[in-house]
Parts: C-alpha cells; structure tokens; sequence
C-alpha cells in the first residue's frame, strides 16, 4: 500500500518549482491533490495533467494565498469536491530581496503578506476541518534564512521566522486533536529563481554548500512526503532544514 493512499493534500502555490515536485511526489504515493496558485494558467493545467497521469484526483484552484475571504472561499470548494483535506502544504511565498535601507515598504508589506499570512489564512480555514476529523498534518515552508537571516532579505527573512513561530505554537494548539504541524526549511534549491543568479555566484554559493551541491524540488518534496505520511506521527513542531549541511 502507498504512504498516503485514500488521503487528500492542498498545496498552495503548486504550479512550478517546490510545489510542483511536492504535488507530484504525494501524489505518486497516492494522494488526491489540491493545489492553488495566483492563476489557472498553462503551468498549473500542466501540473494538473501531470498529477493526474499518476492514478490520483487532481484540481488547480485559481486563488490569492493572501486574501483571507479568497482562502475560506476555494477551501470550501476543495472539501465540497474532494470530501476531506489530511494534508496542508503551505507553500505559496515570493522574494524582493534589496538591502534595508533601499527596501520600501510596499516591498516589505508584500513579502510579510503573501508569506506569513498566507500560512495563517490557510491553516485557519484548514484547522477547522482537521479538528472535526481529528487528524491531519500541516507543512509550512520556511527557509534557512527564517533560521539565520540574511543580508538583503530582511522581509523575507522575517517572513520565514515568523512561520516557524507560527508553526511551533500551531503545534502546541491542536496537538491534542491528533493534529501534527511542522516546518521545512529548504537551502540554496536549485529552480527557475536561482538560474537568474550568475553562474559565477551560484558557484560560490554551492561552495560553501558541504554537499557541495544544490538541492533539488524532489529533495524538498522528499521530506515534505515523510512529515505528510505515518512515517512522522510523532513529528511535530519542528524544523527540518534541507540545506545539504550549509546551516550545521
């Protein structure tokens, strides 16, 4: 039998990179999946057809992370299609990386939102359908940089702090209810953000990296399986970074 066979997963911000390889590495362990994504384009129909190729049930939801009556909304539709949600992957997040003193505060308020607040919009409208089932496991992505900051991500940096503090309190709430919630925090991941960093800096990164390599989608999508599965039901509130060594 497959890890997570009769359950179903919402992942926001599904439609490429991280998410993608998470929608798909669930699903090849037999889970229904739900994602979400600012838009219903041709990423997110490709994603669909790529998940549904697997065997499973597989729906794209256009929605804004953000907005929390767009959240109540497409989660509403996900249990009224899909019967039930085990799993949350909050996911969805961007970056606009500039130095502090350069950094405006649209471009702070935008980061903290999509982020941070995304995860509590989820996990609130989420929580309530877990609880009733008692059961389910909750995934917030972080970053290494929510751990230990860094020069010229100060909003994103916050943003991924503020979800491991969300998460670990998230965790002591509904413990009780058979309800795990855990973090990830991925390193330097090799997708389409960083094939804009120059060859030569991406050289120097992996450097420091005691792997000496980039991780990958699937290495994020690995644990991200083994905290969804029974493999981890006495994980939680915790923080798995997924950095090859770089933050030992």
């Amino acid at each position: 039998m497959k890890l997570l066979e009769g359950k179903t997963a919402l992942i926001t911000g599904a439609a490429r990179g991280i998410g993608r390889s998470i929608a798909l590495r669930l699903a090849g362990e037999g889970a229904d999946i739900a994602f979400t994504d600012l838009a219903y384009d041709d990423a997110a129909k490709a994603v669909e057809r790529e998940v549904t190729d697997k065997g499973v049930k597989a729906k794209a939801y256009a929605s804004d992370a953000s907005k929390l009556d767009q959240t109540q909304e497409v989660v509403e539709q996900i249990i009224a299609e899909f019967g039930k949600i085990d799993i949350l992957v909050n996911n969805a997040g961007i970056t606009k990386d500039t130095l502090l003193m350069r950094m405006t505060e649209d471009q702070w308020d935008a980061v903290i939102t999509v982020n941070l607040k995304s995860v509590f919009n989820f996990t609130k409208c989420v929580q309530m359908y877990m609880l009733k089932q008692r059961s389910g496991s909750i995934i917030n992505m972080s970053s290494v940089v929510g751990v230990s900051g860094n020069a010229g991500q100060s909003n994103y940096s916050a943003s991924k702090a503020g979800i491991i503090g969300f998460t670990k309190s998230v965790a002591r709430e509904v413990g009780s209810r058979n309800i795990r919630c855990n973090a990830i925090a991925p390193g330097f991941i090799l997708t389409e953000m960083t094939d804009k960093i120059p060859e030569d800096m991406r050289k120097e990164w992996i450097n420091q990296i005691p792997l000496k390599r980039g991780g990958t989608p699937e290495d994020v999508a690995n644990v991200t399986l083994f905290l969804a599965s029974d493999l981890s039901s006495y994980v939680s509130g915790q923080v798995i970074s997924v950095c090859g060594g770089m933050k030992t």
